[in-house]
C-alpha cells in the first residue's frame, strides 16, 4: 500500500525531530575527545561544501560579492556563534539542558523585538509563556548544578545562552531582509563562511590538532551530524514544510529536547530526574504558548 504525501510528511516530522534531538548527543559524544571549535568547523565544512556543490552542480551561478558579504555576516550569528557556541557548550552541559536552552529562542525573540524594535505586543498569554519557558530553565538549571561535574559548568551555561541569542538576533535579521538566492544554497555558503571562521578561532585559541588525534567516536559522530543533522533532517523539514500546516511543522522544536534528554540519558548516562523532567515540560508549554500567541497576532 502505498503512503499518500501526508503520510509521507508526518514521517519526515518525525525524522526531523528525532535526528535534530538526537544531534545534541552527537554532539557531546564528538567534543569529549576533540576540541569543540574544531567539531563545529569540521562539521560547517563538509555539509557547506555539499551543500553548495550540490546547487553549483544544477547550475546555479555564484553569489555576487554583495551576496558573498551577507552570506559571511550571517555565517557568524546563526553558525559561528550558534551552531560553534553550542558545539563547545556540550563540552560542559548535558545535551538535554543545551537543547532546551536553544529551544527557548522564539521567547528571546519576542523580547527582543520588543525592546528594540518595539512592534511586538506583549499579551498576556505571551507574558505567560515567557514566565514558565524561564522557569522550567530554572529548574532543570538548579537539579542540574547538583549532578554536573568539573569546573566550566558555568562556561557551558553562558555559551549556550549566547549561542540562542545569536540564533534569535539571525532569525529576527532574516524575517526583515531576504537576498534574492535559494535558501539551502545560502545555508551552504554561510557553513563555508562559518567553517573558516571556526577554523581560525580554533587556531587563535590554541584549540586546533591534528585531525589524526581525533578518535573515532568524534569522526562517527560528525559524519552523524553531518549526513543525518545538516543534510536528511533539513531535507526531511523542507518536506514537512511544503506539505503540513506550519504549526505542525513546528512541532519538532518541542520533541528535541526530549529525545535529546531521553537518549542522552541512555547512552551517556546523563542525570534524569524528576525535576529534570517537570522543568522541561514547564519549559515546553511555555515555548508553546508563545508561538500560539504569535500565530494569533499574525493571522489577526
Amino acid at each position: 500500500m502505498d503512503l499518500t504525501t501526508k503520510q509521507k510528511a508526518y514521517f519526515a516530522l518525525s525524522v526531523t525531530s528525532i535526528v535534530w534531538g538526537t544531534s545534541w548527543v552527537a554532539s557531546r559524544f564528538a567534543v569529549q575527545s576533540a576540541p569543540a571549535l574544531q567539531v563545529s568547523a569540521t562539521r560547517q565544512l563538509i555539509a557547506g561544501v555539499l551543500f553548495a556543490g550540490f546547487f553549483l552542480l544544477k547550475g546555479e551561478k555564484l553569489p555576487n560579492p554583495k551576496q558573498m558579504l551577507w552570506l559571511a555576516g550571517m555565517s557568524i550569528l546563526l553558525f559561528v556563534f550558534a551552531n560553534g557556541l553550542a558545539t563547545v557548550g556540550v563540552k560542559f552541559i548535558s545535551s538535554g539542558l543545551a537543547a532546551l536552552i536553544a529551544a527557548l529562542y522564539p521567547l528571546s525573540v519576542v523580547v527582543i523585538e520588543k525592546i528594540f524594535f518595539k512592534n511586538r505586543k506583549i499579551g498576556w498569554v505571551t507574558f505567560l509563556g515567557i514566565v514558565l519557558g524561564i522557569t522550567g530553565i530554572a529548574i532543570v538549571f538548579y537539579d542540574n548544578a547538583f549532578h554536573h561535574q568539573g569546573p566550566n559548568y558555568w562556561i557551558g551555561i553562558l555559551v549556550s545562552v549566547i549561542a540562542m541569542l545569536s540564533w534569535s538576533v539571525g532569525t529576527i535579521i532574516i524575517s526583515r531582509k531576504q537576498i534574492n538566492l535559494n535558501p539551502y544554497y545560502a545555508i551552504g555558503w554561510e557553513m563555508i563562511f562559518a567553517s573558516l571562521f571556526l577554523f581560525a578561532g580554533a587556531a587563535v585559541t590554541g584549540n586546533l590538532v591534528s585531525f589524526s588525534t581525533f578518535p573515532a567516536q568524534t569522526w562517527y559522530a560528525i559524519g552523524y551530524l553531518v549526513m543525518m543533522g545538516s543534510l536528511i533532517a533539513v531535507v526531511a523539514f523542507l518536506y514537512t514544510m511544503k506539505h503540513l500546516e506550519a504549526s505542525v511543522a513546528a512541532l519538532y522544536a518541542y520533541v528535541n529536547p526530549i529525545v535529546a534528554i531521553v537518549i542522552g540519558s541512555f547512552l551517556i548516562k546523563e542525570p534524569l530526574t524528576k525535576e529534570i523532567i517537570i522543568g522541561s515540560c514547564i519549559t515546553l508549554i511555555g515555548v508553546y504558548l508563545v508561538n500560539q500567541s504569535l500565530r494569533k497576532q499574525k493571522s489577526a
